[in-house]
């Protein structure tokens, strides 16, 4: 959930909940057409330390669908210390320029900032992550040779999960070419596959779009919506290509500039496993329409044929 702070006509602050869950839920004392509820979450403040402004709004969003609006947020403004740098081990290092003068002056480098490129065995670009170049030692490495093992005093907050290690170990062996290796996966997991068809997607030049022609999406295995664009992208471009993470960005595929565009005829085999598992993910509670039936409005409306089986 995100809870915006508005003074006035406008918003001044950002607070991101994060896992937020309902612990309790009551009528409102003055008015029993409120609710006052209680939510257990973690809280990320998304824009500086404004304060409360002297009449405040408060609205509420899931993803970006409004979620009603509330006269009175208590929990939010209250100092909280930041986390801990957790630092990161860069084993098996062949530094070269400015590397190497972060490890002659470690102090002078404590604000430079750095990209950690992770590279398939083709040496393409997997994945990407900024570090800081803030050195807590350095030594020989355990590998042996002239390389040598960094630590880093903090290797940043985006670092992936292990869960995403058997997914970047399949990439590592180059992209995907067959359909559907997305599918063993959890949400997590299939959100880490988004992650990399992301990253992997690189235009130096714009490339034609095609139209026309019928397209063929596997269904069995959308069962939420993260697997909904894996299978989506595939049909439309191949495995392990990107169209759209979301419904905004998936919009924004629909209008051009990523190698497929409409009119084009979708036809969904087993849509029904879809229809199920996303009846109950609702971006616009005021519309009540589901993930699945937004994305197959969207399509319609960009001038897709979608032929649901």
């Amino acid at each position: 959930m995100c809870v915006e702070v508005w003074d006035g006509e406008q918003p001044v602050q950002w607070w991101t909940l994060v896992d937020a869950v309902v612990l309790a839920c009551q009528p409102h004392p003055a008015d029993p057409e409120r609710y006052d509820i209680v939510l257990g979450a973690g809280v990320r403040n998304e824009e500086g330390f404004f304060g409360l402004p002297v009449r405040p709004r408060f609205e509420l969003f899931v993803g970006t669908a409004s979620a009603g609006r509330c006269s009175g947020v208590d929990g939010l403004f209250r100092p909280r210390a930041d986390p801990a740098p957790v630092p990161m081990e860069l084993i098996g290092c062949e530094p070269a320029e400015p590397l190497l003068a972060a490890l002659r002056r470690p102090r002078r480098s404590e604000r430079d900032w750095a990209s950690l490129l992770v590279l398939d065995r083709h040496g393409a670009v997997m994945a990407s992550h900024l570090v800081g170049l803030a050195i807590t030692g350095a030594r020989p490495s355990v590998l042996g040779g002239t390389l040598v093992d960094i630590t880093l005093t903090d290797g940043g907050d985006d670092r992936p999960s292990p869960a995403t290690r058997p997914i970047w170990a399949e990439w590592y062996q180059g992209p995907p070419a067959e359909p559907n290796l997305w599918a063993p996966y959890d949400s997590r997991g299939r959100d880490a596959w988004l992650d990399l068809t992301t990253r992997a997607w690189r235009m130096p030049a714009p490339r034609p779009d095609r139209s026309g022609g019928e397209h063929h999406l596997d269904g069995r295995f959308v069962t939420d919506a993260a697997g909904l664009h894996c299978a989506i992208a595939e049909a439309l471009l191949g495995p392990g290509r990107y169209f759209g993470r979301e419904w905004n960005s998936f919009k924004d595929c629909l209008s051009g500039g990523f190698g497929v565009t409409p009119p084009f005829t979708l036809t969904w085999r087993n849509s029904e496993i879809a229809r199920r598992a996303l009846a109950d993910v609702v971006d616009d509670p005021k519309d009540g329409r589901s993930y699945f039936e937004d994305i197959v409005r969207l399509l319609e409306q960009s001038g897709a044929t979608v032929d649901l089986r």
